[in-house]
């Protein structure tokens, strides 16, 4: 049979460089911030996590898609990064549990893609100049137009956008008649983290992103998640309030992401938009408390200001990236209030952070007793 060739696609960077390639997925225009992702497995479910939202992500291994798509590996309810950038994207897939081929997948949900590009090139200059928008299109391939277009896009910083991603009503996981009940902040939360909750004995109800701290205390919880999600913690008044009334109830609060930096904002510690921050399965931490390293999940494009977390009193550093030196855990000290800024549900792998979890069970334990 007679391979159709694939049509073409181009992509615009902020810097005025243009780059070529083929289409995959949905032909069509997508924009956002341009950031890369040093995971070499585990596509869709960086691709379905909410912290994603408004960003064209540069897949860093040689060839995604080459296992398919199933519904299991999904971190939420669609697909919801802009656009995807990959050397090669693979329509034939070899895994027999997969569902069917990442093509499809893209295209039931509107993604646009582009590969045939040199993804380490692009990588590099990530790196070196620092995030910066983009534009793909397998449809326009006037590069004035693409510019215009480009032009309109915001930036990352100064951008809300966990409540674009959040649930519009509660829902609840695990069994109501546990002993451990914990108040999830849905900021943008992935699936596998309430799972390890759950797995965990936890009954969680999950909130909306502007849900009153008074309709969260109706539910009586033992303790309280504050979610990772997307866009720029700074302008989240709305939720360092609620982190805020959190912490004076002394019950257990654990956040992660961007409810790390949610926690330190609460704590009058400011937060920065980093350079091209971290995105992978592969970032050393180092616990400072225990003292051994893992192997974490990432993806975050704000930061924690060191300066600040090391002039706070009642803040204590509790792990470290060990590339940057970045604030990678805090805890606030006379308070059951602790967070990092990694995902420890580590979904593919490797699972060294999931202890985490155990450690916020056994606090509510204790604050229970």
């Amino acid at each position: 049979m007679q391979q159709v060739p694939q049509q073409k696609a181009v992509l615009v960077l902020e810097d005025g460089s243009v780059h070529y390639g083929k289409a995959f997925g949905k032909v069509g225009t997508t924009t956002g911030e341009l950031c890369f992702n040093t995971g070499m497995t585990g596509y869709q479910e960086v691709f379905t996590d909410p912290s994603y939202y408004g960003q064209v992500i540069i897949m860093n291994s040689v060839h995604i898609g080459n296992y398919g798509v199933k519904d299991q590996d999904v971190e939420s309810d669609s697909v919801k990064v802009r656009g995807i950038i990959s050397r090669n994207l693979e329509e034939q897939f070899s895994r027999r549990l997969a569902k069917g081929s990442l093509d499809e997948y893209l295209k039931e949900n509107n993604i646009v893609a582009i590969e045939g590009v040199d993804t380490r090139a692009l990588t590099a200059k990530v790196r070196t100049k620092g995030a910066m928008n983009c534009i793909i299109s397998s449809e326009i391939f006037d590069i004035t137009e693409l510019k215009a277009q480009l032009s309109k896009v915001p930036s990352m910083a100064g951008l809300e956008l966990a409540s674009v991603v959040s649930t519009n009503e509660a829902y609840e996981m695990g069994d109501p008649a546990s002993v451990i009940r914990v108040a999830v902040l849905d900021y943008g939360v992935k699936r596998h983290i309430l799972q390890c909750m759950v797995d965990r004995g936890a009954f969680v109800r999950v909130y909306p992103a502007k849900t009153s701290f008074e309709e969260l205390q109706q539910f009586r919880p033992d303790g309280y998640f504050i979610s990772n999600g997307p866009g720029d913690p700074a302008p989240m008044d709305y939720a360092v309030s609620t982190v805020q009334d959190i912490l004076k109830t002394e019950k257990p609060l654990f956040g992660i992401c961007l409810g790390h930096q949610l926690l330190a904002l609460a704590n009058g510690i400011p937060t920065f938009k980093m350079h091209h921050g971290h995105r992978g399965l592969n970032h050393p931490v180092k616990n400072l408390i225990t003292g051994k390293c893992e192997i974490t999940t990432q993806n975050h494009g704000f930061g924690v200001d060191p300066e600040a977390v090391r002039k706070a009193d009642h803040i204590e550093i509790t792990h470290v990236n060990l590339n940057d030196h970045s604030i990678e855990g805090i805890r606030v000290k006379g308070k059951p209030a602790f967070s990092v800024q990694y995902h420890p549900e580590s979904t593919p792998g490797p699972h060294d952070s999931r202890y985490l979890f155990d450690d916020f069970m056994d606090m509510i334990r204790s604050s229970k007793n």
